[in-house]
């Protein structure tokens, strides 16, 4: 008996002793309020397993060796950034209102790209013009090809553009791949990964994981970016993993992914190039001077007459960026708001921002899958309906698929184009691109998409919605407790 009080003892003393330290560590770390407190929940109310629930994945360790790397080329970057910043600086400012200026300089301040002007940009809203554009621009390379994704996965369409990237290695293009070591572990392990080394394409694995690795970075910031580049002339960003949508994850039940990107040519695409360039190095260490030579970084004449902004993001250097720069966006809308996104979790600011849009009279809709592939997304994301509502938000229940476009359009003057979902693993914790775009004809290309996706969607009746079971209710609100870690 007294062995095992002592045990029993000793075992509530390390416990709280553990949770009063990661306690105070949680409140030093002064992240969003909404966020320490679910995590002060999860440390308190499960013993030992909380803890280590938030050892693996309560901070965004992204590894030693790894900022060593960023504070090494930082400098080197943000010289480059400047020198971007001067060429635009003579360029004649789009027109608009005063709120597209000051998310311009907003974006400029904190992500350090300039508006650049003169792109030609071409919007293409199905995985197939998708893919066969890219192939086309691939085969026709001369230098170099450079692609980074978050997932690929073997058929269809994606071994097509294995083919291609083969293709022209053998022509002696330099074709460097980026694949994240998570969403893509499948497929680095493949035959046609090996392949593709064999035929003297770079495939690299982003931020790779493994048992050692997460004792000293956090297993789940991950490179959500998908980015292809082409002899430094042509690039593609946006939602469109390289996969084939008629294969990719249809045992889940939500249908084909619904997907869309942009094809860019122009001096905007300088940007997305050093974007690129700067991961790889990140990630293999590779060399600049080895990069330099080899690398797509270069100042590119006037293609179009479409302003852009490139925006990257993540958990390296400032982890607030988009966060920051939706918030201005979105309050800086006046008469439509329009937003697409799979995954829609938001934090209290941006739930504040949004029904405070609807509030001083903007018309506001939100465009979400009627089904996502995440059972906890599904519920914490339906549990913020009912106040949206009640604010006069619409929103859409996509039914043609699951909707992975993430868009954001907002007087028909501005979009937002790229890669970030409207929850808090992308706004803080992945790796992300996203496009400011000025201009009133792609804007309204890109609001026409919505407003397909929006036709193929079921309007959300606030009467209806409150009738929903109190079992569904609950399930729903618990759900959003743990929203804040998603």
């Amino acid at each position: 008996m007294k062995d095992f009080t002592l045990t029993t003892t000793l075992f509530f003393s390390a416990h709280w002793l553990i949770v009063i330290g990661l306690s105070i560590r949680v409140i030093m770390r002064r992240r969003p309020v909404g966020v320490s407190l679910a995590w002060l929940a999860v440390i308190f109310s499960v013993p030992f397993v909380g803890a280590l629930f938030y050892f693996f994945i309560g901070e965004s360790r992204i590894g030693d060796q790894y900022l060593a790397r960023a504070a090494k080329i930082h400098d080197l970057y943000r010289s480059w950034q400047r020198t971007l910043q001067k060429r635009a600086s003579r360029e004649k400012p789009p027109v608009g209102h005063r709120e597209m200026k000051a998310i311009q300089i907003h974006a400029k301040t904190v992500a350090g790209f300039p508006t650049m002007h003169g792109n030609k940009m071409a919007l293409m809203d199905h995985f197939e013009s998708i893919f066969e554009n890219i192939i086309e621009d691939v085969d026709r390379a001369k230098s170099t090809c450079h692609l980074e994704f978050y997932i690929w996965t073997v058929g269809g369409k994606a071994d097509e553009v294995a083919e291609s990237l083969i293709r022209a290695a053998k022509r002696g293009v330099i074709c460097r791949v980026l694949l994240d070591a998570v969403g893509s572990k499948e497929f680095l392990r493949s035959e046609l990964a090996q392949h593709l080394r064999d035929s003297g394409v770079h495939v690299v694995a982003s931020l790779p994981v493994g048992p050692l690795r997460m004792l000293v970075t956090r297993a789940d910031l991950r490179n959500h970016r998908k980015i292809v580049v082409i002899d430094g002339e042509i690039a593609y960003t946006g939602s469109q993993n390289l996969v084939d949508p008629r294969f990719f994850k249809q045992d889940q039940g939500v249908g084909q992914w619904i997907d869309a990107m942009v094809r860019m040519e122009g001096p905007s695409v300088e940007a997305l190039a050093g974007t690129f360039i700067e991961d790889w190095e990140l990630d293999t260490g590779e060399g600049l001077k080895a990069l330099e030579e080899t690398s797509d970084i270069r100042s590119i004449s006037n293609k179009g007459t479409t302003p852009v902004q490139v925006v990257p993001s993540g958990p390296a250097i400032r982890p607030e960026i988009i966060h920051q720069l939706l918030l201005t966006t979105i309050y800086g809308a006046q008469k439509k708001l329009l937003l697409t996104t799979p995954y829609f979790v938001p934090d209290e600011s941006l739930m504040t921002a949004l029904i405070s849009a609807a509030h001083r009279q903007v018309d506001v809709t939100i465009v979400v899958p009627a089904e996502v592939d995440s059972r906890l997304v599904h519920y914490a994301s339906r549990s913020l309906f009912d106040d949206l509502m009640s604010a006069g938000v619409t929103i859409a229940a996509f039914n043609g698929g699951l909707l992975h476009t993430k868009s954001i359009t907002v007087d028909d003057e501005i979009c937002v184009f790229g890669t970030v979902n409207l929850d808090m693993r992308s706004l803080w914790l992945n790796f992300e691109i996203s496009l400011f775009i000025y201009d009133l004809e792609f804007t309204e290309q890109v609001r026409n998409m919505q407003m397909n996706y929006i036709h193929n969607s079921k309007i959300l009746n606030l009467a209806e919605w409150r009738q929903r079971s109190l079992i569904q209710q609950f399930t729903e609100n618990a759900a959003q407790l743990v929203g804040p870690l998603l």
